[in-house]
């Protein structure tokens, strides 16, 4: 009787709601799951973090309405956290705008820009919003295919004129999810001009810029000269602050780009919870130490996990940065079967690639969110599975 929008009806499956059912389905008849799925961070929010959220809860003035643009004490801590990471500059009042998490940002943005059959340039595999939000906006993605042989970035060499012509976004994601590639200069410094030459938004994720190793620290787009004029990062306390239920982080960047996204979100939304905006806050302002501890530990499981899976004749990419780990499947095995098998076999929950997209088919994504004992025991598991 109730006919869905045809936008909706183009949408694919979001991936992680159909491996959450296959998980609870599995822990419901009693399965020892071991769970390297979802990116889920298994440590705590820090505790000053909480702290600061229970005293701002108990104050009756932050139960109301927040401002849209968000409270000025956090944009000041992001401006602050951004000139110490970084070295760059930002405005609070204008090139700041707090989000519910940046992943409802990153979705709204192309409400803000684009036009029936217009492109959002989006790299395939990919975190799903880029082309959901691309596509309920009604435009439509136009796929940059994200290989091993150019070490997972796009060639924008290759992307057509008659593309570039209806392009209005580019999406980039590095440290990269799901493949966990990185992204030197010299490529940010090709993309900076390529979107001056054809006029193009560049929509940069940066949400896992603090989960690196190895001496590789991320840079930020906005360090390089040019991107003001053309580009809006986004970040999140999710990953770096262990924050992820906490639904919030921020886009900054290019003024007039935020001031359009602040009007999108004016229509729906009202504001991040302002206890949490003060949290939020104190995350930036307060020490930082837990951060070396987080990647210390997620570098010994990759250690433990990549070590292992290349033991048994897998081929694991070794990551300098995020808290994935992304692997061939074996030659000529589809995703989607070999992760199912994995679980009704092994009970062992993964992320088949072709989920973000058809160019991630052959590969399966596993996440550093469990401990070194049960990463050794998932490893056990797929030894005896075979």
């Amino acid at each position: 009787m109730f006919k869905l929008s045809k936008k909706l009806q183009e949408l694919p499956p979001y991936l992680f709601l159909e491996i959450d059912k296959a998980k609870r389905k599995a822990r419901a008849q009693g399965r020892d799951i071991i769970d390297l799925g979802i990116g889920d961070p298994d440590q705590p929010t820090p505790k000053h973090i909480i702290e600061a959220l229970n005293r701002a809860a108990l104050e009756p003035a932050n139960h109301r309405y927040a401002l849209d643009q968000g409270m000025p004490l956090l944009r000041r801590a992001i401006e602050g956290w951004y000139r110490r990471r970084f070295k760059v500059k930002l405005d609070p009042d204008s090139e700041i705008l707090p989000l519910i998490g940046s992943k409802e940002g990153i979705a709204h943005f192309p409400l803000a820009f684009l036009n029936p059959g217009d492109y959002s340039l989006v790299p395939d595999p990919c975190y799903p919003p880029y082309k959901g939000g691309t596509i309920l906006a009604g435009g439509k993605p136009y796929i940059m295919p994200l290989l091993e042989k150019n070490a997972f970035l796009p060639d924008l060499k290759s992307i057509p004129l008659s593309a570039r012509k209806k392009a209005k976004i580019i999406f980039v994601n590095y440290p990269n999810n799901p493949t966990s590639a990185i992204a030197r200069d010299s490529f940010y410094k090709e993309l900076i001009s390529f979107a001056h030459k054809n006029k193009i938004i560049i929509i940069s994720d940066l949400a896992y810029s603090e989960i690196c190793y190895d001496g590789y620290k991320p840079k930020s787009l906005l360090e390089f000269k040019g991107a003001g004029d053309v580009a809006v990062e986004f970040h999140s306390l999710s990953k770096t602050y262990n924050m992820t239920g906490w639904r919030v982080g921020w886009a900054c960047g290019n003024k007039k780009l935020i001031s359009a996204l602040a009007k999108v979100k004016s229509n729906v939304d009202s504001g991040i919870f302002s206890a949490v905006q003060l949290a939020a806050a104190a995350a930036l302002n307060g020490p930082q130490e837990h951060l070396e501890h987080m990647c210390s530990l997620y570098r010994q499981r990759r250690d433990v996990l990549v070590r292992g899976l290349n033991s048994l004749g897998w081929l694991a990419f070794n990551p300098k940065a995020t808290f994935y780990v992304w692997i061939k499947v074996p030659q000529g095995r589809d995703s989607i079967k070999f992760s199912g098998e994995l679980l009704e076999k092994a009970n062992i929950v993964v992320t088949p690639g072709v989920g973000f997209g058809k160019y991630g088919e052959g590969y399966i994504r596993m996440a550093l969110t469990v401990d070194k004992d049960r990463i050794r025991e998932a490893l056990d598991r797929l030894r005896k599975y075979g």
